[in-house]
């Protein structure tokens, strides 16, 4: 492909990522896979080109704006100026690409000629702009953000315009971490170990991950180290009943049913089955043997009340903003609104109202999110045990301790993790315990 048929393959899909509300990832895949001529270096400068804009589209828009002149804010634009303030293409080299040929963009007009010219060798940052745009996020988060992150803020948000690694966890139903470092060395790929999880490996480099033989054997699955931690904070035992109340495609179920050895009883359920049934595959090449899935039809089903205070650990990886996820998927963050916020809210709290009765007398709850805003995270947290008397909240520094080892990175009772300051995607994790059964008074 001519470099001006790459420009043109990215408006395209930037347009489509912005028409709709499918993931990127999807919708780049899904052309890439319709366009088996795109070679590998089409798809890796495709990709850039989409996810520069993606990444840093408050600043783009920020610069088309003020120097555009009443240009529109579209996928074309957008993507010139990135091409201009993110990749340092000259007016010239833009124009040349823009050419109207065969698969190429249409010319340049006069207005877009005249932005390239004005926004040449500028830096994508100017002292101008709110913090907002500096950060990248939409604007009515600031004040979530703010509160959650304080001083922090900038920072995070500087972290999160970066591309985040590949995370792998070791299949420990199939091996150790050095087998499967082993293993990934001997098909040429270079895994460093993950600095806080025992059972992760890190990769810097792109990988044909399915490809690999490590990963088709089940000897390692796809999952960010905060999110392995998290289930490792869970403690969930071999013989325990183990229920992963929101388990969608089974990501953190494979994680629990390697902590239980293959051993105890293990629920994945979801009220979305068809993320259920997706996980088939991912729990057959792990040998996870213990699973039984099972479908919801709400958050309230009938099979939580006729299982209550059944379970040793109920785990709840809650539905969330995902604002925690921005390095892997910035496209989300400007599909968010308000009333996401507060349906999610929303939502979360029924969940763990609905979860709670699963657990038994010294059973735990374990609540996680991928968000960094404190209404799902810390709030939650408060306002169920403010509800729920019954249990009480588990402070996770020893948690760490018993689970994982060594000094826990976070301070306080509850866990967060983030980009900037633990290398991980944005994780909060709280452990609730259930107090045990009150003995009956045999002394009247």
């Amino acid at each position: 492909m001519t470099p001006g048929a790459r420009v043109e393959a990215a408006i395209g899909l930037l347009a489509a990522i912005e028409a709709g509300r499918a993931p990127a990832d999807d919708i780049v895949g899904g052309y890439f896979r319709r366009h088996r001529f795109a070679g590998a270096k089409d798809r890796g400068a495709i990709s850039e080109h989409i996810y520069a804009v993606l990444r840093h589209r408050a600043a783009l828009d920020w610069w088309i704006e003020r120097q555009g002149r009443g240009l529109p804010v579209d996928a074309r634009r957008r993507l010139l100026a990135g091409l201009a303030l993110i990749e340092g293409w000259t007016p010239e080299a833009v124009a040349k690409a823009c050419d109207g040929d065969r698969f190429r963009p249409a010319p340049l007009d006069a207005e877009e000629r005249r932005f390239l010219a004005a926004v040449a060798g500028k830096d994508l940052r100017h002292r101008d702009m709110p913090g907002w745009v500096r950060g990248n996020y939409p604007g009515w988060l600031a004040p979530h953000l703010e509160a959650a992150l304080g001083r922090d803020l900038a920072r995070e948000m500087a972290a999160m315009q970066e591309g985040a690694q590949l995370d792998l966890r070791v299949n420990l139903l199939k091996g150790d971490r050095d087998k499967a470092r082993a293993a990934l060395a001997a098909e040429g790929v270079k895994a460093m170990r993950t600095p806080l999880s025992p059972i992760g490996l890190r990769i810097y480099e792109r990988i044909p991950l399915g490809s690999l033989d490590a990963f088709r054997a089940g000897l390692v699955e796809v999952q960010d180290e905060g999110s392995q931690l998290a289930a490792l904070l869970a403690d969930a035992r071999p013989g325990m009943r183990v229920a992963d109340f929101c388990a969608g495609a089974g990501g953190k179920t494979l994680a629990l049913a390697a902590s239980m050895e293959n051993r105890g009883h293990l629920v994945a359920s979801d009220i979305a089955a068809k993320r259920l049934e997706r996980a088939t595959e991912r729990l057959r090449r792990a040998g996870a043997s213990i699973v039984q899935r099972k479908p919801l039809a709400s958050a309230r089903d009938k099979w939580v009340k006729h299982h209550g205070k059944s379970f040793d650990r109920v785990f709840i990886d809650a539905p969330c903003t995902g604002t925690g996820t921005w390095r892997r998927n910035p496209d989300a963050k400007w599909r968010l609104t308000p009333e996401d916020l507060a349906e999610l809210t929303a939502l979360q709290a029924e969940i763990l109202d609905s979860a709670e009765r699963l657990v038994r007398p010294s059973g735990r709850l374990v609540y996680v999110t991928c968000s960094l805003l404190r209404e799902e995270n810390e709030a939650q947290v408060e306002r169920f045990l403010s509800a729920h008397p019954d249990f009480t909240l588990l402070p996770i520094a020893a948690l760490w301790q018993a689970t994982i080892g060594g000094e826990c990175p976070a301070k306080g009772d509850m866990l967060r993790l983030t980009p900037a300051r633990h290398g991980t995607d944005g994780f909060f994790v709280a452990v609730l315990e259930r107090k045990a059964a009150a003995r009956p008074d045999v002394s009247a």
